[in-house]
C-alpha cells in the first residue's frame, strides 16, 4: 500500500500539469471566439482525414471480396444482355414483320378491338371469351387474330361477349399454306403442348424445309390470305406414307393472349354464298 502511495504522488505533479492544460484550453476554446473557430476547423480537417484513411485501408483490405464480386456482376449483366438482344433480335425478325404485314393484309378490313377476359389451355377443346358482342358488330364465323398472328373464330355470341374457339380446340381446322408455294392443308391441334400445331396432307414431292412460314391461306371467308399461323418445326411421313404431316411451332402464344381483334369482313356473306352454291 505504501509504495503504490509512492507512486502516486511521485507522479501527481505530471497529472495535475495536464490536468491545469486541458481546463486552460478548454477556457481559451470555450469564451474566445477566433481561437475556438480555428481550434473547430482544424479539429473537423484532422477527423475528415482520418476518416478518409480509415475508409481508404478498410476498401483495400475488402477490394478482394469486392472484386469478386464486380466479375460476378458482370458475367450477370453479360448473360442478360445476350438473352435481351437475342430476344429483341427475334422480335424484329417475328414480330414487327408480323404485324406490318398482317396490317397491310387486313387494312380493307374492319377490326374489332377485343380483350380476353377467360381462356383455357389445359382442356381438349380450349375456348375463349371476349368483350365485345353482337352489339359490338360480332357475329358468329368471325375470324379472331392478335398481334402475332391468328388466335381463332367466333363461336357464339352475346351482346356484350362472344366465345371463340382458339387454335387449340380439337375442332378448330384452319385452311392454310405454305408461304412462297400454293402448297395447302389444314392446320389442326392435337391435344398436348400449346405451342405446337400440324398441317396434314402435304404432297411428297413439295419441297419443305425447318423454318419455313406457314400462313392463312384464303380459301375460307373466316380469314384473309397471308396470315402468320406459325413456322414448320419437324416434318413427318402421314401415316399412309403418301404424304408429309408438319409440326408447326405455333406464332401465338394462347396462353398469354390479352388483346385480339375480330375481323370483320364485309364480303363474308358474299363469299360464303357463292362457296354454297
Amino acid at each position: 500500500m505504501s509504495d503504490f502511495i509512492e507512486r502516486i504522488t511521485a507522479y501527481i505533479h505530471w497529472a495535475l500539469f495536464l490536468l491545469l492544460e486541458a481546463l486552460s484550453g478548454f477556457l481559451l476554446f470555450q469564451y474566445n471566439h477566433y481561437q475556438g473557430s480555428v481550434w473547430f476547423t482544424q479539429a473537423n480537417s484532422v477527423a475528415a482525414q482520418v476518416h478518409e484513411w480509415e475508409a481508404y485501408v478498410l476498401s483495400y483490405l475488402r477490394m478482394p471480396t469486392e472484386n469478386a464480386a464486380l466479375t460476378q456482376r458482370n458475367i450477370m449483366l453479360q448473360y442478360n444482355n445476350d438473352v435481351l438482344r437475342h430476344e429483341l433480335a427475334d422480335l424484329r425478325a417475328d414480330s414487327s414483320f408480323t404485324q406490318q404485314a398482317q396490317t397491310r393484309i387486313l387494312s380493307g378490313m374492319t377490326l374489332i378491338p377485343a380483350r380476353v377476359v377467360d381462356n383455357s389451355v389445359r382442356q381438349k377443346d380450349n375456348m375463349l371469351v371476349i368483350n365485345v358482342g353482337s352489339n359490338d358488330g360480332v357475329q358468329p364465323e368471325m375470324g379472331v387474330v392478335s398481334g402475332t398472328g391468328v388466335v381463332g373464330i367466333v363461336s357464339q355470341v352475346t351482346p356484350h361477349y362472344a366465345l371463340v374457339m382458339s387454335v387449340l380446340n380439337s375442332h378448330s381446322s384452319i385452311s392454310c399454306r405454305l408461304r412462297g408455294t400454293e402448297y395447302f392443308g389444314y392446320m389442326k391441334w392435337k391435344g398436348g403442348r400449346t405451342l405446337r400445331a400440324s398441317m396434314d396432307e402435304v404432297p411428297r414431292h413439295a419441297r419443305i424445309k425447318k423454318g419455313d412460314v406457314v400462313e392463312t391461306s384464303g380459301f375460307s371467308s373466316v380469314f384473309p390470305p397471308g396470315i402468320f399461323l406459325g413456322k414448320v418445326a419437324e416434318i413427318h411421313n402421314s401415316s399412309d406414307g403418301m404424304a408429309y404431316e408438319l409440326e408447326i411451332l405455333l406464332s401465338t402464344d394462347i396462353a398469354n393472349i390479352r388483346h385480339v381483334n375480330v375481323i370483320n369482313n364485309h364480303n363474308k356473306e358474299e363469299l360464303d354464298s357463292l362457296l354454297a352454291q
